[in-house]
């Protein structure tokens, strides 16, 4: 099926500077959806980023950016009077995606030292081959960083925690509202501003850690699964005006996001050796369903997650 969107449809994509944001309004300019991206992110950072968004540009669609805090409500109307200009009085809002990586990755509680099951194999190994602990520990390190090495990757240093530094209160609250109800004010927001397209689509990103407990991941998982919760209150009291509300559960993909994460190494070369096509998720693969789920044909899509992960999920 070939895509091609009509030329008076946008795109808004909060947290669209890199990532499935970013991958997604690549995807999205290529089929002729216009596109406004809101985006918070430090002056040096976009020497970087100020090329990707002219590559935008030189598709010939409609593009604007706004950087500043769109957690705010004075950075939300600021994001939509700059939107409701380039789109003129013809334009409107197709797709609200929500793309926000903003969380603490803090963890609960500080490791315990008897929990150390990597360290006692490797000592148990390294005894049995007859050479140091350290040598041993140094060589699992060097051929996995290596790569083509996914296997040894349990046998790697846990990810280091900062026992000084745990979550608090503030810290959960920061970060289910960044990541997970903020959702809800944006489609308010241009739901009142009737910006909205008669057929709309608001589209957001979970991930496993919806399910699974990562270390480091407490507060980000809380965010998700309110998140997933937003998202199906959306689809249920705004389906009658039109828009519908899906969320995008990607597989292990190598994001800016994801490096942030304690152990995110280990999780990349655990999701390699279990996904049935043997590769991680990427962004374009992410961006591809994104513009799928954009389509009339997807019209009857509402309230799902659809997970987009090669398999991975289901194999062990």
């Amino acid at each position: 099926m070939s895509i091609q969107f009509d030329d008076t449809h946008w795109a808004l994509i909060l947290g669209g500077s890199s990532g499935f944001g970013l991958a997604s309004a690549h995807a999205l300019a290529k089929r002729g959806m216009n596109v406004a991206i809101a985006h918070r992110d430090r002056r040096g950072a976009m020497h970087s980023i100020d090329p990707e968004f002219q590559r935008i540009r030189d598709l010939g669609v409609g593009f604007v950016s706004v950087n500043g805090d769109a957690l705010t409500s004075e950075g939300r109307s600021a994001t939509l009077d700059a939107l409701a200009g380039a789109m003129g009085a013809r334009g409107r809002v197709r797709l609200l995606m929500h793309s926000i990586a903003f969380g603490n990755l803090k963890a609960l509680a500080p490791p315990a030292p008897s929990a150390q099951p990597v360290a006692r194999t490797r000592a148990r190994v390294a005894e049995a081959l007859g050479v140091s602990h350290d040598d041993f520990a140094a060589a699992i390190r060097s051929v996995a960083a290596a790569g083509d090495a996914d296997a040894l990757s349990i046998l790697c240093d846990p990810p280091s925690i900062d026992p000084d530094l745990l979550l608090e209160e503030e810290d959960f609250a920061r970060t289910v509202h960044a990541m997970g109800t903020s959702l809800a004010a944006w489609t308010q927001a241009l739901f009142a501003r009737k910006l909205f397209a008669a057929d709309a689509r608001v589209l957001a990103m979970t991930s496993e850690g919806n399910e699974v407990a990562w270390r480091g991941y407490a507060a980000v998982s809380a965010a998700k699964v309110a998140l997933e919760s937003v998202s199906r209150s959306i689809a249920r009291e705004f389906g009658p005006y039109g828009i519908r509300s899906n969320v995008v559960q990607a597989g292990i993909t190598d994001t800016p996001a994801l490096r942030l994460i304690p152990g995110s190494d280990g999780m990349k070369s655990e999701a390699r050796m279990r996904n049935p096509l043997g590769r991680l998720t990427t962004p374009a693969d992410v961006a591809d369903v994104v513009c799928l789920l954009c389509t009339d044909e997807a019209r009857w899509m509402n309230g799902s997650i659809v997970r987009v992960d090669g398999g991975e999920r289901i194999a062990r």
